[in-house]
């Protein structure tokens, strides 16, 4: 039996829309492919709800070492914390949406996890940013924490797709319970893979067209073993406490220094929601703008915020960023070489012990503040 949801327009008259099918299963898959917000990121994880990088359409699946592909998965998507997650679309009225897509898809993921490398999802996340006109580096960062680092995302895909942590989806406009009851059971089963299952349905009529996604697959019993409502807020205690354990009581030292120095010529101090490692960024908001000076993080890099400085005055100016490059460049053994003054270099936090060194940075980093105010004015 057909469903049927209602809107109250602002007249309040009460609009009736009635289920329909998708006329194709391309028409299904386009959608997602235009539209990948309809995988519901806020129902699979309501409390860091998932954002989606589309790598490619069709990626192909092999079943030996160097071997030709065997299979094609409809769709590769990776979350911002570098979960590989692969998709399989089907509608209600194709025949294999039970048993057999369930049997696929682990075929996918078992060889997937085996024989698929970096390289090639990288290479073809490249070519469908090409093809529409998109700058990967770009698109990535979008997705990511704007203090997080796109190579680094780029080494967390590859730590996850070794670990097998990866997400499997299946995607219908009508998810049938036997179905849902093997979903359910293999996301129990199954860490640290994820296996869930998104219905969207279509309503509509003449003029409107919705469409509602629900998924599937999450009992409380899953969420528990997967550990999916946890994620990592850092804190000036809980930062500076796990920057000792990985660095020793002096880089904890070196950046308390560095906190009070900087708490009060600063806006705030943000701090990250990285699961592995945590970060500390100065923040100075001027006039509805933003600017990050450096991050510091807790496996003991500081990591300079040239990338950033390069879109916002006065430091878009290369002969003003040249200017911090060289400065920097003269505290002892520090060597950020002049190609990386659009990147977003790093060195060891344990440079600034000494006091001269110090001092040589929290002077470069005034200046910059400085600079920011007067051009604001």
């Amino acid at each position: 039996m057909e469903e049927q949801i209602f809107i109250l327009n602002k007249n309040q008259s009460l609009i009736e829309l009635n289920e329909s099918e998708f006329v194709t299963e391309k028409q299904f898959q386009e959608l997602l492919e235009n539209y990948p917000k309809l995988i519901s990121g806020s129902q699979i994880n309501p409390d860091n709800p998932r954002k989606w990088l589309l790598i490619s359409r069709e990626f192909g699946v092999p079943d030996e070492e160097f071997g030709n592909n065997k299979w094609s998965l409809d769709y590769l998507f990776i979350d911002q914390d570098g979960i590989p997650t692969l998709v399989e679309v089907k509608r209600s009225t194709d025949t294999r949406i039970r048993r057999e897509v369930v049997g696929q898809m682990l075929d996918y993921a078992a060889n997937a996890v085996t024989y698929w490398s970096l390289n090639e999802i990288r290479n073809k996340f490249e070519k469908y940013c090409e093809s529409k006109e998109i700058d990967p580096d770009i698109t990535v960062q979008e997705l990511i924490d704007e203090n997080e680092d796109v190579e680094k995302f780029w080494e967390t895909v590859d730590l996850n797709l070794k670990a097998g942590k990866i997400r499997m989806l299946f995607i219908a406009d009508k998810i049938p319970k036997e179905l849902q009851r093997i979903i359910e059971f293999l996301n129990e089963q199954m860490t640290p893979a994820e296996v869930l299952g998104v219905e969207i349905k279509q309503f509509g009529n003449e003029t409107i067209k919705t469409l509602v996604p629900r998924v599937v697959g999450q009992t409380s019993s899953a969420q528990i073993k997967k550990g999916l409502r946890e994620f990592n807020q850092w804190t000036e205690e809980t930062f500076l406490n796990e920057l000792e354990r990985r660095n020793g009581k002096s880089a904890r030292e070196i950046v308390e220094r560095l906190i009070k120095h900087f708490e009060k010529r600063v806006s705030r101090i943000w701090y990250g929601k990285g699961k592995r490692s945590g970060s500390l960024v100065p923040a100075i908001d001027l006039d509805t703008i933003s600017h990050w000076p450096f991050a510091i993080w807790t496996y003991g890099k500081i990591e300079i915020y040239f990338q950033w400085y390069k879109v916002k005055p006065p430091f878009d100016s290369i002969e003003k960023r040249k200017k911090i490059l060289d400065k920097l460049n003269e505290i002892k053994e520090v060597k950020i070489p002049e190609n990386k003054i659009d990147k977003r270099p790093s060195f060891d936090i344990k440079l600034l012990k000494e006091k001269s060194e110090f001092d040589k940075f929290v002077q470069i980093y005034n200046w910059f503040i400085k600079e920011i105010e007067k051009g604001s004015r």
